[in-house]
């Protein structure tokens, strides 16, 4: 009988960040490796990866990495895991070129050539276990599902993934090869609960087709279409509307244009005649009618970047009167704040909004009833919900209680958790390291808790520097304080609570160098002290006091 263990290194508890660990005895297999983009409160971060450190350690057992689609919460932590554990990447054509832009643009794995295109048919046997695959729908084209066989059952991930009947080409559930999975056998499922809440009819993307028709169809002036980059569904029926009506489409982002080029090249993307795209300084030899311009990029960018538009800072466009605003990406609940304040924006600019959602219930993720047939079809003895919140989670679990998976057989995972099968089933034995690694420029998890926390008070209460020189052989100050504030207060308004705060240094450093004992450490904090109370006194505000003492020899 082989151990299995299932590990969660992210995607529990939180949306994105998909990486979990498959452990057959002395082999793992690594199912996605995704990234997640930083909530609002982690100031000045790029983007947040899982901790490495278990993979890292236990490099020689790793035997692939196994894709499930080519999203970002699916391949984007991939250059950071090929970095340090260089092992075969595993995907469908179109997830593998898309991977190959996120690896081949970081300097530490630009070389690493070592991928493998894999379709529903494809089935590669190793010491451990026999790999397959299966078509799932998603909102990007050949996504799949990953199945381990052992020899205690199978172990399957759906990847991200809804049920639609009218689903195009490329974007096609095969239910038969579900059945037949879930026929043979199915020890574990790890199934995808971003949309578990919801028990709400989900249009088929047909439907949505319909809408933007009519919407673009009805649109006098420009459009402006707000989407995710990686949504090639919403980019697909964009260039199908575009033909429709006569319009051309300017890409307006660097991440856009080179998934459309990436998925055009492949044929995952259609367009009746590539002279419908134009680059965006030749928007000016069309009238406003013949234009749609897509706006695409990250998570939130598109709407980012839509309030550029409406004051006049982006690159190339600026809303004007009859320019139709239209999002076609759902934000998620962090960003509904934001696209109020944008479509505040776009009015006052002249334009109008349209939110794709007004009308249809969108989502590129399985609502509850999706997941209680994906359920019924693999029948699975036990079921790990993922990909997802907290509350995603628990939603997920009653479902499948209703259809009759016990209680005791679902198990909902913290990061890190470590569950090992044995005769009375999974049980959790542990834990291995699963903290937020935050990537900032070229640093990567150098930016934890603390740095974020000063972050927060820079943002918030802004910074007070002092500087002062002393000498400690005579005990006495060479030169006396001099302050300066950024963020903290409008230093001609406020001249006397500097004026009062440098003598208080003075007073306060004075009496410390008259101790026997000399610490610059401790004289920092005195001043340090001294200084947050007065300010908090005096204005009721916490700056980040970064006292400076230096020293004369003579």
């Amino acid at each position: 009988m082989s151990d299995i263990k299932i590990i969660a290194l992210g995607g529990v508890r939180e949306y994105g960040k998909n990486f979990y660990l498959v452990e057959v005895n002395n082999s793992i297999f690594i199912l996605d490796a995704g990234l997640k983009y930083p909530e609002n409160e982690q100031l000045g971060v790029d983007l947040v990866i899982p901790n490495l450190e278990y993979v890292i350690e236990n490099k020689d057992k790793v035997q692939g990495v196994f894709l499930s689609h080519g999203h970002a919460d699916a391949i984007g932590a991939l250059p950071y895991l090929l970095a340090e554990v260089p092992v075969p990447v595993f995907g469908s054509e179109l997830t593998i070129e898309l991977a190959k832009l996120f690896v081949k643009n970081n300097n530490s794995t630009k070389k690493f050539n070592n991928f493998h295109i894999v379709d529903s048919e494809t089935e590669i046997e190793f010491k451990d276990g026999l790999i397959s695959f299966f078509k799932t729908t998603h909102s990007i084209p050949e996504s799949l599902g990953v199945v381990i066989k052992t020899d205690q059952g199978n172990i399957v991930h759906t990847g991200d993934f809804k049920f639609d009947q009218a689903a195009r080409e490329f974007y096609q559930t095969d239910f038969l090869r579900l059945a037949e999975i879930g026929k043979d056998g199915v020890l574990a499922l790890l199934s995808a609960s971003a949309n578990a809440t919801s028990n709400t009819q989900i249009a088929s993307e047909s439907e949505v087709g319909d809408e933007m028709n009519n919407v673009i169809g009805d649109a006098s002036g420009r459009v402006i279409v707000a989407a995710v980059a990686s949504n090639l569904i919403r980019i697909q029926q964009v260039f199908d509307s575009a033909a429709i009506y006569g319009r051309r489409v300017v890409l307006t982002g660097t991440d856009v244009e080179n998934i459309v080029r990436t998925a055009m090249r492949l044929k995952k993307l259609t367009i009746v005649d590539e002279k419908l795209l134009i680059k965006p300084k030749d928007m000016a030899k069309y009238e406003d009618h013949e234009l749609i311009i897509l706006e695409a990029g990250k998570m939130g960018e598109p709407i980012n970047n839509l309030q550029k538009m409406a004051t006049g800072r982006h690159r190339y466009v600026e809303i004007k009167k009859g320019d139709l605003v239209y999002i076609v990406t759902t934000p998620n609940v962090s960003k509904e704040a934001m696209v109020a304040r944008v479509e505040n924006l776009v009015y006052k600019a002249g334009g109008s909004v349209i939110l794709i959602t007004q009308n249809l219930q969108v989502s590129g993720h399985a609502n509850g009833r999706d997941l209680q047939l994906m359920i019924n079809l693999m029948k699975p003895k036990y079921l790990f919900p993922v990909q997802g919140e907290y509350r995603d989670l628990a939603a997920h679990a009653a479902l499948a209680e209703e259809v009759g998976i016990f209680p005791e057989n679902i198990h909902i995972m913290k990061r890190g958790d470590v569950m090992v099968l044995n005769d009375q089933g999974f049980l959790h034995e542990g834990g291995v390291p699963a903290s937020d690694i935050m990537i900032d420029g070229n640093a990567i998890g150098d930016v934890g808790n603390i740095v974020l926390r000063d972050r927060k008070v820079l943002s918030e209460d802004g910074i007070f520097i002092v500087v002062i020189t002393v000498n400690k052989r005579d005990k006495k100050i060479v030169s006396k304080a001099k302050v300066n504030t950024r963020g903290f207060v409008y230093v001609k308004k406020s001249r006397d609570i500097l004026r009062e705060s440098a003598e208080l240094v003075n007073t306060t450093v004075e009496n410390y160098l008259q101790k026997d004992n000399f610490d610059w450490g401790e004289l920092k904090g005195s001043v340090r002290e001294e200084l947050s109370k007065f300010l908090f006194d005096q204005t009721k505000r916490r700056p980040a006091i970064l006292p400076v003492v230096m020293e004369v020899r003579q």
